[in-house]
């Protein structure tokens, strides 16, 4: 039987622990992605930070796990697994996929728990408000690889490795599966703030559906627009880590 501490264990990767730290930065991955893409995350935010990276089920580690099929349940398990990190405030940053998951964690964390998060990062990813009809889910291996290769967001040495690639589609597949069928219920706006982020040249995500975040929060809003596509932030890390660093450097309580 899998013990709490055990169980929160698979869930919360802590690559460079710090538990003195004032405020603690959750990390949700993209559609496909896992804890190990925030690993610089980590190294490279300040001593007042302890980050913690979500790995989700069905992927590296917990491969032989059932990826869990929508958002909304997703959001269910993140938000159990973190209410034993909610001692120190808590900043989401949620890339593409992550930054929906971000929002929906926020929800729950607010409504459900009287948790308020010290701010919500959402990177790459149309405001739930602003929503699409994109169904590469239904597509077959190819055609996701082929999207993948699109976005720039996978190493290409695991793009053209078919034994790499047969074991991570499951897994991409079901996150662009909970991604794309994922439908906002409307309700009261985050009382958190939010920043929005987002590339100039995203094919997935335009400006002024990433600006539509506004929407989304009777806090303070700030909205970034970066040079470069989906995966904008590869080339702007320190620019983004000092974001991050600097929001979670201001006290506890303050929009």
């Amino acid at each position: 039987m899998t013990t709490p501490a055990e169980y929160n264990r698979l869930w919360i990767r802590r690559y460079h622990p710090r538990p003195d730290a004032a405020v603690r930065v959750v990390c949700l991955p993209h559609a496909g992605g896992s804890a190990s893409f925030y690993q610089p995350v980590s190294a490279g935010l300040p001593a007042h930070v302890d980050v913690l990276a979500v790995q989700y089920p069905g992927r590296q580690d917990r491969r032989a796990e059932p990826c869990v099929p929508t958002i909304a349940e997703l959001a269910d398990q993140v938000t159990a697994v973190l209410l034993e990190w909610t001692d120190r405030p808590l900043v989401l940053f949620g890339h593409s996929m992550g930054a929906t998951l971000g929002f929906e964690v926020a929800r729950r964390l607010e409504r459900d728990h009287g948790v308020v998060p010290h701010a919500l990062f959402a990177s790459a990813r149309r405001a739930p408000s602003a929503p699409r009809t994109e169904v590469v889910h239904l597509r077959d291996d190819d055609g996701i690889v082929e999207e993948m290769k699109l976005l720039s967001g996978t190493d290409s040495a695991i793009l053209d490795d078919p034994e790499l690639i047969r074991m991570a589609l499951p897994a991409i597949r079901a996150d662009y599966r909970a991604a794309e069928t994922y439908v906002y219920e409307p309700g009261p706006a985050l009382h958190c703030p939010v920043w929005s982020l987002v590339g100039d040249d995203d094919p997935k995500v335009s400006v002024e559906e990433a600006r539509a975040w506004s929407r989304h929060t009777e806090g303070a809003f700030e909205f970034r627009v970066f040079k470069g596509g989906h995966f904008y932030l590869a080339a702007h890390q320190q620019e983004i880590l000092r974001l991050i660093a600097d929001r979670a450097a201001v006290p506890a309580g303050t929009a």
